[in-house]
């Protein structure tokens, strides 16, 4: 009798522990942010600062390093949805779903549109620049306070990404239909 009680015990403690274990939030949570007038969508994985040095010139322990592509958030690549096409920084971008891939730059970043989707990461960024739909500069705006979670917002427009202490902005111009 104490053998199958303590069995039970054993096994309502691993039970338990793995119910626990899935309850917890995601480290890098996937977001779905969209703009007021419901033309663009984006979908991005949110990391957090978590006291770490994210944006730096490479050899430093900078978790994204300047110059480099960066999915622009965590696993998945970003993607943007447009229901209308638009002007993404001066460039007419068809309405579709597209990968965010972003080079960041101490004084500007890079911020690409890319036709391939399902990517993770932005590891085979070389292989798939040949679909690149548009490519834009975006100066970059020194946050006052560190932003601790990586903020993507999609407004009617402007996409403003927010993360640790820098802002880049691309402007957008709905081609609404």
């Amino acid at each position: 009798m104490k053998k199958i009680s303590a069995l039970l015990v054993l096994l309502f403690a691993t039970f338990s522990f793995a119910i626990a274990q899935n309850a917890k939030p995601a480290a890098s949570p996937r977001i779905t942010a969209e703009s007021p007038n419901k033309n663009i969508k984006v979908v991005y994985g949110q990391p957090s600062k978590l006291g770490r040095v994210v944006f730096g010139p490479e050899g430093s322990s900078a978790l994204e390093k300047f110059g480099k592509p960066w999915r622009t958030g965590a696993n998945e690549a970003t993607e943007v949805t447009f229901k209308n096409d638009v002007m993404f920084g001066g460039k007419h971008v068809k309405a579709g779903t597209y990968t965010l891939v972003t080079m960041p730059g101490e004084k500007e970043w890079s911020v690409v549109l890319n036709s391939t989707l399902g990517q993770w990461g932005a590891y085979e960024y070389e292989k798939n620049k040949a679909n690149n739909v548009a490519e834009v500069k975006a100066k970059v705006i020194k946050n006052p306070a560190a932003v601790e979670k990586l903020t993507i917002t999609p407004a009617n427009a402007s996409l403003t990404i927010a993360w640790d202490n820098m802002t880049v902005s691309v402007p957008l111009m709905d081609h609404g239909k």
